[in-house]
């Protein structure tokens, strides 16, 4: 347990701060109250699931051997939260409203284009892979300890959102709230690219 204990904390660490995928889940709890955000959670978790399996598995590998793959994704996933950012701060209360809901898919495969995912993936798969057991075995409780400590806090997340969602009845509040949320993802995105 106690060779448990960093890992356990990082993982907290990583799923509980400020990121895109804690932004998505205040938004979708805001706008679509708990059960709307509940395949984003879901979705969430599945994609880090997969992403931290494969870093663990051998990806990580790659990126050692080829860190302008790494560079590119990283990159690239900037982009997109720089794309969300401006979709999001743009968005009138009608839109926002009317607007569909992240689906388990979509919120599964944007952690491809996460940068904080990919980095939360690299890290476990390089410093906390436990010794003296197969590398499936290792990435399985890597793995699985990440899904244990990730699923409350975006849970925590989305609660977040729907705590707020009475104050953003008025519209412009919720402009506000969602100018707020394109300036954090932006403020991200350009985080990760420097």
């Amino acid at each position: 347990m106690t060779e448990l204990l960093p890992l356990m904390t990082y993982c907290l660490v990583m799923s509980g701060t400020p990121g895109p995928n804690n932004v998505m889940l205040a938004t979708s709890g805001a706008n679509f109250g708990y059960r709307g955000a509940l395949p984003t959670i879901f979705g969430i978790q599945a994609g880090v699931f997969v992403q931290t399996m494969i870093m663990c598995l051998g990806l990580g590998s790659v990126f050692i051997a080829y860190p302008l793959a790494q560079q590119v994704l990283r990159v690239a996933g900037s982009l997109y939260l720089m794309f969300l950012a401006w979709k999001l701060s743009g968005a009138s209360v009608g839109e926002a409203q009317a607007a569909k809901q992240v689906s388990f898919t979509q919120a599964a495969v944007f952690q491809a284009l996460n940068p904080k995912s990919w980095v939360k993936a690299v890290t476990l798969a390089s410093v906390f892979m436990p010794t003296g057991m197969s590398t499936v075995n290792s990435a399985l409780v890597v793995t699985m300890i990440g899904t244990l400590v990730g699923t409350p806090c975006s849970i925590m997340w989305a609660l977040f959102g729907v705590s707020i969602r009475r104050l953003l009845k008025d519209p412009h509040k919720q402009r506000m709230f969602n100018l707020s949320m394109g300036a954090i993802l932006l403020a991200l995105a350009i985080m990760f690219l420097v």
